[in-house]
Formats: C-alpha cells, structure tokens, sequence
C-alpha cells in the first residue's frame, strides 16, 4: 500500500486522471503524454524542469477549465489514457510472455545505486545511473518482470555552477520527495513501512523508510534515512549520490545492498533472481547469504544458491575505480555480522579479498558470490576477464567466467520528439515494437534526404535556440558577468558544422586533447569556408579536481579570441542538456584513453538521432563503428602512451576534421543539401538504432545471464556459465 502526501488542488472530474499519469514515469517516453503537461501550461511546464506532479499544483484554474473546454485537448487527454490502460493492463500481450514464458513469473531484483529516469528526478550522475533508468524502462516495456532498488537522494547529485575563472561549484540539488514522482509505502493501517539496519551500533539500529517511483510497470523502491527517531547524523546518510567520504559511501552501500534485501521482503517480494549493477550492490548479495543460513542452509548451501541465482555487472575497467573499504572500517560495522554468516573474520575478509588483500572489495564479493558475471561492451569483458583473472587461478584469461553484453539506450526516451514524428510517418509506427530489427532501420535510408535534413536542422536550430535563451538568461543575471555569458555559446551558428563533446568529466574521457596544438584548432574553427563550433557539457565528480581543471580549461578557452566564439560550454548537464546535445549537434566526439572506456552511451543517443560519431575505437564504437557503407569515423588509438599518445590522437583528430568531416559537411547540391553527408546520418541511425538499443540489451541479458540464473534458482544447484561470446 502507498500513499501520497503531496497537496494537490483537486482536479476536474474531466481530466483528474492526469494525477495518476503524473505519478508513473511511463509519460517521460510517451511524446503525446508528456505534451499534455506541456500543452496545460507550456511556461510552468518549462520553469519547473517538467515536472508533472508540482505542475499540477501550480497550474491556474483558468487553465484547467481550458484543458475541459477544449476538444482537442480532451480527446488527446482520452486517447492517451486508454493507451495508458492498455500499456498497463494486458500482460499477456508481451515481448516476455511471449518469447520468454519461463521468466513471466519470475522476479527480477535490479539493484543500482543511481537511477537515471527524468531530469525532474536527480537521483543520478551519470552515464551508470542512466543506463540503469534505461534498462528498466525497457523491462517494463517487454513485460519483464522486475522491481529495482535505490536510495532516495535528498539532494541529488550536484548541481553545477562554474564560478567566474571557471571552477565548477558543487551546489546541492534539492529532492523534495512530496513533490516529485514518489510515494511512500505503508501498510494496511496507513503506517510507514520501516526497515532496520544495524549501522554503527547493533543494538541501536536506524530505520529505513521507503518510497516508490513508478516507471511504466516496474516499481522502483528509493531507501530513506531520513526518519523522524534516527540519530540527526543517520538523517543524512542517502541524502546526496557519491557525497562524503569514505565511510559515507560504505553507510550508503549498506543501505543499498543490506536494506534493499530487507524492503523487498518487508514490501512481500520474493525474487527468483537478482541483478547487481555494479559493485555497490554487493552487500545485497552477503545479505541473501544470512537468510538462508537462518533458513537453516549450510553455508556451502547458501553460497550455492546466491551464486546460481545472481548477475552482477561491472561497468568500471581500472581497479582503482571499483569500491573498497579498509579492514578497520569493515571491523566496526561488520564484527556482529560476519557470524550470522556462518564466517569467521579470516573467512569473511577473503571473501572481499584481492590484490594485495589489505581492503574488502566489493566487486570481489560479487565476483565471488554471482555466476552470471559481465562488462558491458566486447573490448570491456576482455579487459574484465583479464583484470580478475587472479579469482580463477590456472584458468586461461579466455575461459575465465566473465562474458559481455554491451550496453544500449532506451529509444523511446532518447530520439527526440521531431525525428520520432519523422519515423513514425515514413518507416512506420512499428520501429517502437520491433526497435531491434535491423530490418525495419533499413527503411531509413529510404526517408527522403530534404526531409530528414529538415528533422535535424529543427533539432539543431531548437539547441542553438535553448542555449542563446540560456546566454540572456546568464546576462540579465546580476551574479554573472560577461565572460561568463560568452562561455554559454552565445555566437553559436545555426549553417556551421557542430561537434558535440558531453558527458561525465573524467580525466581519461581527455575532454581538453582537441585543445592539445591550439593554433591549429584555432584554423580549424575559423577556417573561412569550412568553419567549425564546438558545444561541451559535462560535470565532474565533487572529489575529482583533475577533471574540474579540464572543465575550467575549456572555459578559459571558450573565452580565447583565437577560437572566435566558437567554443561554447553548457553549464549543468543533465538528462534535459543532453536530450537537447545528443540530437542537435551535427557530430559526435569522443576521444577516451583507449582502453579506458568500458562502454559510453551518449554516442548510442546521438546515432540514433542521426548523428555520426567521431570517436577514439574503444568501448562500443569499437562494435559500432563500420566503414562501408561509412556511419561516422573510428580513429584507431595509438599505440603511444602518456603526452605521445595525445599528442598522437590529437593529430589524428585534427586530420579527420579538415580532410574528411568538414569536406564531406559543406559539400552542397544546387539546393544547398549536404547529400553525402545525409547518407552518413542516415546509415548511422540505420546500423546503430537497432544494435545499441535498451531491447536488444535486455534481450541479451534474458537469453544469456537471466533465463540462466532464473533456472538456477528453480534447482538450487549452480554451474560456472560458459563463456558466451
């Protein structure tokens, strides 16, 4: 049983459905649904980062009695809703039940600790917590069954300020839970559903409250601490997403793994499996070890029956990127766990064991503790396998028990409203249905080229649009000054090709190398006949200095005029900024240290929309990428290490630019139309649509780590799953 606490107006009888809409994410990839909102009141819409459940309250009742009155309205309002109903109600019309009938009535449990769903809910930072968002939506989309776990951020992850030398300020978002999306559980008698989790101190545990997202027909269950009786200093413990120190991050982890295993059970599920994303989870996995040891299994039982019924993905391919946690701080929280168990210290702590031993890792446990294991693109199981192989001694680096599936996006979500009218009106209404059937992207580049230049220029004009408003903005605001307006992009161009570079500002993502011989970039931009402008967006980690130099080179830079106004950098990036980037620039760019890039999803998003990548081979452009027919250009990574292979890279990239991309960009017909370069844009979004889609990776987790794990479950026996490839 839920119930919502946010105050809102009643609605008219009408349309009062829209506060059930409002409450299920199932309209942030419906188009029609989501302009309902929109059209109600387009400016509150817009203020509030399109958030339906404060619109709701803040929306005039002039405009209510409008929406009523209106025909057009209304009969949208019905035929949005019976697609809703039908969406919900007929499960046994899925993807799932009808190709999958072995896990139609089998419980996933999807645990991450961030959940990219909606720029109105930030609860995630990135590229792992928006494939996450990506992955469920897809589930629910097929009929999968699957309840997903998190923590409720109460300050989200940071939002970003640059200050006036270009230094990101890590300002806290402000989740509210009442006006969001959420309600919290309670039971038959209106009570808060609780858990307790034993934190610093056994014998004073701290309760859990919980709260649901509703994502089409998945629940997903965000933990809170902060509960009226908790210690003041538990209170904040899930309040910000990868704040604080050391023992935060292990508080958070135990909140993830240890009260996510004991809300699911509080809230009646019983899983047949479960799916770690990423090593956070992995004191779920501990916690299913304790319940079947006191069920009464040996512990050579309960580890059987994890291991058989558990997936655990690993997105991260350096070891200094995955969590542990030192002996003395483990001690403190886990000396009274250990024995339920059935472990001593020594059993306990090599069990977290690897390299040198001296910290508990997490992505050791779930190594340890889950069968069903992967990376998430080809290049990134080898490096995997290769990383921890030392798990499986004597076992060949290729046998090791690691396999891949690459990631891939929700399309629904990420093809923007213009080009999916453009889809829907000249390779059918079905590519939604069958969006990994290469078959039906062929149709593409059957789509007549003034058409869909047109699509995209609308993208490109509605970006160049959104961030000069963002400039003004900036300008007539009294806590900005000029050289900050000018870092917004304010001289961008509408007729100049434009490289897009967005995404989470790691130092090895090299977000500066085009920086690497400015002069030459320089020529590049401001070339007389074949100019160039480049948009960047991105964030980097509160505790990640290096990258917050990049963000503040590129903002120095931006401000340089040598580069002629054409370097602009969007500040706060978010779902909405890269909705906006991922659609509307003309080229996709990405340059990682190869290789450190396990897969990157951004580049999937901007092909899908129509727009080459130009990307370093690593990760999934590594699969993705083709030369004929071309869809975007692979450059090979040098073989060099340190400043020779940046500078190495940077030539490359600088070479393509001028010789192939800019050519190829600015070679027009009599009518003005790149032809060329449309069948570029075509054959990308044709080849990678249906390749690097949230289906056809779901449907590669069904087939090859979840019907697996899901049937071990049913013999409580496992076996090491061979290496898929």
């Amino acid at each position: 049983m839920s119930s919502n606490e946010t105050s809102l107006p009643a609605l008219p009888d009408r349309i009062a459905r829209l506060r059930e809409l409002a409450y299920n994410l199932w309209w942030s990839w419906n188009p029609d649904a989501r302009g309902l909102f929109r059209r109600l009141d387009h400016f509150v819409w817009d203020r509030l980062d399109e958030n339906p459940v404060l619109m709701l309250s803040q929306v005039a009742s002039e405009r209510m009695a409008w929406a009523v009155g209106d025909e057009a309205f209304t009969s949208d309002y019905d035929r949005v809703m019976a697609r809703f109903d039908k969406y919900l109600a007929f499960a046994d019309d899925t993807w799932v039940s009808k190709n999958a009938p072995q896990l139609k009535d089998k419980t996933v449990a999807y645990f991450s600790a961030e959940f990219g769903l909606y720029r109105s809910l930030p609860i995630y930072s990135g590229g792992l917590g928006v494939l996450a968002g990506d992955h469920i939506k897809e589930a629910s989309d097929l009929g999968l069954p699957l309840v997903a776990i998190s923590l409720l951020y109460r300050q989200g992850y940071l939002s970003q300020r640059l200050s006036s030398d270009g230094w990101q300020q890590d300002v806290p978002a402000k989740v509210e839970p009442h006006s969001e999306p959420t309600e919290q559980m309670r039971d038959e008698n209106g009570e808060p559903i609780m858990v307790e989790l034993a934190l610093d101190d056994e014998k004073h545990p701290i309760k859990l409250a919980i709260w649901r997202v509703q994502v089409g027909r998945v629940p997903l269950y965000l933990l809170d601490s902060d509960v009226e009786g908790n210690p003041e200093w538990t209170r904040t413990v899930s309040s910000r997403l990868y704040g604080g120190d050391t023992q935060h991050r292990l508080r958070q982890e135990l909140i993830l793994g240890i009260g996510g295993i004991r809300a699911l059970r509080a809230l009646g599920y019983d899983p047949a499996y479960f799916h770690a994303n990423e090593g956070h989870a992995a004191f779920s996995l501990l916690e299913r070890l304790r319940e079947h040891i006191a069920a009464g299994a040996t512990l050579d039982e309960a580890q059987r029956r994890v291991r058989g019924s558990s997936v655990f993905t690993s997105h991260t391919p350096v070891p200094a990127g995955h969590d542990k946690f030192p002996r003395e701080m483990m001690d403190r929280f886990f000396d009274h766990y250990w024995p339920q168990i059935g472990m001593d210290r020594d059993a306990f702590y090599a069990l977290g064991a690897h390299g040198d031993g001296t910290d508990y890792n997490m992505t050791a446990i779930a190594m340890r503790l889950a069968d069903h294991r992967n990376g998430v693109s080809k290049i990134h199981g080898r490096v995997t396998r290769e990383m921890w192989a030392d798990l499986w001694p004597g076992t060949p680096v290729d046998e090791v028990p690691i396999t891949s599936v690459t990631n891939g996006v929700h399309l629904p979500t990420w093809i923007s409203s213009r080009m999916a009218r453009m889809l829907d009106q000249h390779i059918g209404r079905d590519w939604r249905e069958r969006q990994s059937d290469p078959e039906v992207w062929a149709r593409v580049m059957d789509i007549p080229d003034d058409v869909f230049w047109a699509a995209h220029g609308a993208r490109k004009r509605r970006m160049i649009d959104v961030l000069s408003e963002r400039s003004r903005k900036k300008w007539i605001t009294a806590s900005y000054d000029a050289q900050q307006v000018l870092s917004a992009g304010p001289f961008l161009e509408a007729n100049v090709l434009t490289i897009g570079f967005a995404r989470r500002f790691a130092t090895y993502k090299r977000a500066t190398l085009l920086f690497h011989d400015p002069d030459r970039l320089a020529k590049i931009l401001n070339d007389q006949d074949r100019p160039v402008q480049i948009v960047f967006s991105g964030k980097a980690h509160p505790a990640d200095d290096g990258g917050k130099h990049m963000i503040r080179e590129i903002i120095w830079r931006s401000r340089d005029p040598r580069f002629g106004g054409r370097i602009a950098f969007a500040e706060d990036y978010d779902m909405g900024v890269a909705a906006l980037l991922v659609s509307g620039v003309d080229v996709w760019m990405n340059n990682p240290r190869a290789p450190l890039e396990a897969s990157g999803t951004s580049g999937m998003k901007a092909a899908a929309n129509g727009v080459p990548n130009l990307s370093i081979l690593d990760g999934w452009w590594d699969e993705g990428w083709q030369e004929q027919p071309i869809n975007g250009w692979g450059i090979e990574p040098s073989p060099l290490t340190g400043w020779e292979q940046d500078n190495a890279d940077a030539n490359t990239l600088y070479d393509v630019i001028e010789r192939q991309v800019a050519p190829l960009y600015y070679d027009r017909d009599d009518d003005g139309r790149p032809r060329k370069w449309i069948k570029v844009a075509k054959t990308a979004m044709a080849t990678n649509a249906p390749e690097f889609s949230a289906r056809r990776m779901v449907l590669d987790y069904i087939a090859n780590l979840y019907t697996p794990a899901a049937t071990a479950t049913a013999t409580a026996i496992t076996s090491e799953p061979a290496l898929i490839t």
